[in-house]
């Protein structure tokens, strides 16, 4: 059957909650255990979303004459217990910088998954990281978490920041529900230079 038209005027984002307050979100009760501090309110949204990343070797992106906006210079993966999910990027993203020759000194930007604050909290505390690199547009818990499409999303709001700052290194990172943590180093040439 045809696809309908899209909307007129863009779906009003639901995820914002104009009537919320620090005292409505305060009375959330934790999401995990009793005395837990993880709630809904320092929780990813799970939203709608796309993007759309197209990966090729070198060689072949200039055959085909497509301009190169970023490479993967390296990338780590590691695992924890699954009981302590969310905390797998801390120990993939040392990972990823080493594997890219690089070191921690010269990323320029983090894109850091933030399923919840606690994780992502722990993450930037954990690996000493200036916060003012990490999630500079927002993260999971401004923009949403559109499963299926954050790891994808994440390397557009990457790729496109770095462009915007004149080109540099990113890091992008993931949790995995089961202890997982991946994490990814890209390098953006700034805007005019297109040798990669």
């Amino acid at each position: 059957s045809p696809v309908p038209p899209p909307p007129s005027k863009p779906f009003p984002d639901n995820g914002i909650r104009h009537n919320s307050s620090v005292s409505v979100l305060s009375k959330l009760p934790p999401a995990f255990t009793e005395d837990g501090s993880t709630t809904a309110a320092n929780s990813s949204q799970i939203t709608d979303g796309c993007a759309c990343v197209v990966l090729m070797s070198l060689d072949k992106a200039r055959s085909l004459g497509i301009p190169v906006l970023a490479t993967i210079e390296g990338v780590g993966v590691s695992g924890v217990p699954p009981q302590l999910m969310g905390i797998g990027p801390a120990l993939a993203i040392p990972k990823a910088i080493a594997n890219s020759g690089l070191n921690p000194d010269s990323i320029d930007l983090y894109e850091l998954n933030e399923a919840f604050a606690s994780q992502a909290v722990y993450c930037i505390k954990e690996l000493s990281l200036d916060a003012s690199k990490v999630n500079v547009n927002g993260g999971a818990i401004a923009l949403g978490h559109p499963l299926g499409a954050t790891g994808a999303r994440m390397i557009v709001t990457l790729v496109a920041e770095l462009g915007r700052q004149g080109g540099g290194n990113g890091c992008v990172s993931m949790c995995v529900g089961t202890g997982m943590g991946m994490a990814m180093v890209l390098n953006v040439k700034p805007r005019g230079v297109s040798k990669m």
